[in-house]
């Protein structure tokens, strides 16, 4: 005979089933009978963050770091709804996640009990799809399902809430053999036809671009990119969320396209005549206002998701498939059609497109006050702690300078909010990185505006030894709104001072989380700060960089303007269109 176990223990021995390692939660009323068997297991580390929210988005940087599904926890009521915006920025960035929630009794259910809220219904839009479970047998296929469906197809978060008398029940534990989801079939294998239709057109172009999306990184990809970039001598182009698929050494790799793109990048998109679209989704931060993009081109649109297929750009060769399977079906067909003789003609586009990449390189100026530049401070430090380090952003200014300043050469280390923007996104991110890889140096690049939001989790970070390391990009204010109102609203700086370089004294801050705490306000000492924080793994190190205030994120579009129309200075826009 089978013991009767409690649901809580089933639960436990559920997640403990599907390879969980790590769980980030704080208990409440509804989770807590899940918390006593949880206290046994052997298997699963619980981390009791500070903040809901941010245990979400530890899940996330956890996920982002190892390829693996995140888990967070949270009671009924406020403790799940604090995950909702974990959750909605999962679901954007297709980020693998289990949230499990505490629900009322099932009895209570739909009576305003108190802490109850419908957190299935709250969150349908935003997760691949959630479960209310009552019963207590239900349990382990639920899980079993949730981490099948959070991990395969598009990568997306998956809501397990369950109600406390579920909880306290007694039932037996039996993990599910199969995973039997008739209408959940994902489809991986590309269609020859259609792989051999963009092959064509690859060969028939004479101005192709790979615009590479996340999607490549999250099917694991880059080796195939590379392989089909070098194969092919076509321009690649990486964007936010896609940093690090291609190595940005490369001579081939133009950088990253969009509304703070290089402008080598934009430009190729705007002046070829076929994209190569793989894993990305013709977000409107890529393609600006979108009747004007990439007008003379063709479009091959890969993605393993249907949905995102011609919703906004048309494709003239669809694909449904996963990266990765897509990429090496491609370079089959390729290198079939190149032992034939028949390769494409792309000399005198490669040629322009490296001298569009040598004339508009980024740059920045040099504050003219003396003060600190928030551009040298991050290229700094991607140089100094190098490639193989984690960098997760926070969201503003400090993201777009840590995606164009820092070099990425491999998948896995950009984390950030792509396209939900969340603020506070960073500290908890680098937690959950840190803690998913322990060995490697893990940044979280803050404003001085996000890392208000979340930065209570360094007292999770020193509690639990997970020596982060924040690089506190401070301008004493809300810096993309800032720069936004400069241009946009005629300086008039509504509620965007932070008075950050005078209140709170971040340096005391970090020493009252048990941090070691660094100040940084002139460019002689900024090497010297960052080699410091290297030195320092014993507990998290926040390094306060005092930056100039006015700094701002060039090249730029303007929000729902062409990408003819990037400039990359407040008043000078690339003359691209003289050049043939």
């Amino acid at each position: 005979m089978t013991d009767q176990i409690t649901g809580a223990q089933s639960l436990i021995r559920s997640l403990e089933a599907a390879g969980v390692d790590t769980i980030f939660g704080i208990p409440g009323g509804a989770i807590l009978p899940a918390y006593d068997p949880l206290m046994d297991s052997r298997q699963i580390r619980h981390i009791l963050v500070r903040h809901e929210q941010a245990g979400g988005h530890a899940a996330e940087g956890y996920a982002l770091a190892t390829g693996r599904v995140g888990v967070c926890m949270a009671t009924s009521g406020p403790g799940a709804t604090n995950l909702v915006t974990p959750i909605a920025d999962a679901h954007m960035d297709s980020v693998p996640m289990v949230a499990i929630t505490g629900q009322v009794p099932s009895a209570a259910i739909g009576t305003d009990a108190f802490q109850e809220a419908d957190i299935r219904g709250i969150t349908m839009p935003i997760t691949k799809h959630n479960y209310l479970v009552t019963n207590a047998d239900d349990i382990p296929r639920a899980v079993a399902e949730a981490f099948h469906i959070a991990s395969t197809g598009r990568p997306g978060p998956v809501l397990v809430d369950v109600s406390k008398d579920a909880l306290q029940a007694m039932t037996t534990f039996t993990w599910p053999e199969s995973i039997n989801l008739p209408g959940y079939k994902p489809t991986t294998r590309p269609h020859a036809k259609q792989v051999r239709e963009a092959a064509r057109l690859i060969l028939d172009s004479k101005r192709p671009v790979l615009y590479v999306g996340g999607g490549v990184i999250k099917a694991g990809a880059s080796p195939e990119l590379r392989r089909l970039a070098e194969l092919t001598g076509i321009p690649v182009v990486t964007t936010l969320m896609a940093r690090g698929a291609f190595p940005d050494s490369h001579p081939q790799h133009l950088g990253m396209p969009g509304m703070h793109g290089s402008v080598a990048a934009v430009g190729a998109l705007q002046k070829s005549d076929l994209l190569i679209a793989l894993g990305t989704r013709f977000d409107d931060r890529v393609t600006g206002h979108l009747p004007s993009f990439a007008p003379e081109a063709l479009i091959i649109h890969a993605d393993i998701d249907p949905a995102e297929i011609s919703k906004n750009r048309a494709a003239d060769v669809p694909i449904v498939g996963d990266a990765r399977e897509v990429i090496a079906d491609l370079i089959a067909v390729l290198e079939t059609e190149q032992a034939a003789g028949r390769v494409g003609d792309y000399e005198s586009w490669i040629a322009l497109m490296a001298g569009m990449k040598a004339t508009y390189p980024l740059g920045y100026d040099i504050p003219a006050d003396g003060s600190l530049s928030p551009q040298y401070v991050i290229e700094r430090l991607g140089d100094i702690s190098g490639p193989d380090s984690i960098y997760a952003a926070g969201v503003g200014q400090h993201q777009m300078w840590a995606a164009q300043f820092i070099k990425y050469e491999r998948p896995g280390t950009w984390l950030n909010s792509g396209g939900l923007g969340t603020m506070g996104f960073a500290v908890p991110a680098a937690m959950g990185a840190k803690v998913g890889a322990p060995d490697r140096v893990v940044w979280a690049v803050d404003g001085d505006g996000c890392f208000q939001m979340t930065n209570q989790e360094l007292a999770t970070c020193t509690i639990n030894e997970i020596p982060i390391k924040v690089a506190l990009i401070n301008n004493s204010s809300l810096g993309m709104v800032r720069q936004w109102q400069t241009l946009f609203y005629n300086e008039r700086y509504s509620n965007t001072d932070l008075q950050s370089h005078s209140f709170p004294d971040f340096v005391k801050l970090a020493d009252a989380y048990g941090c070691h705490g660094l100040r940084c306000d002139s460019a002689d000492q900024v090497d010297v700060t960052i080699e410091k924080a290297l030195s320092l793994n014993d507990a998290p190190v926040v390094i306060d960089f005092q930056v100039h205030k006015d700094a701002m994120v060039w090249p730029m579009v303007a929000a729902g303007t062409s990408n003819d129309e990037i400039k990359i200075a407040r008043d000078l826009a690339p003359s691209w269109y003289t050049e043939d």
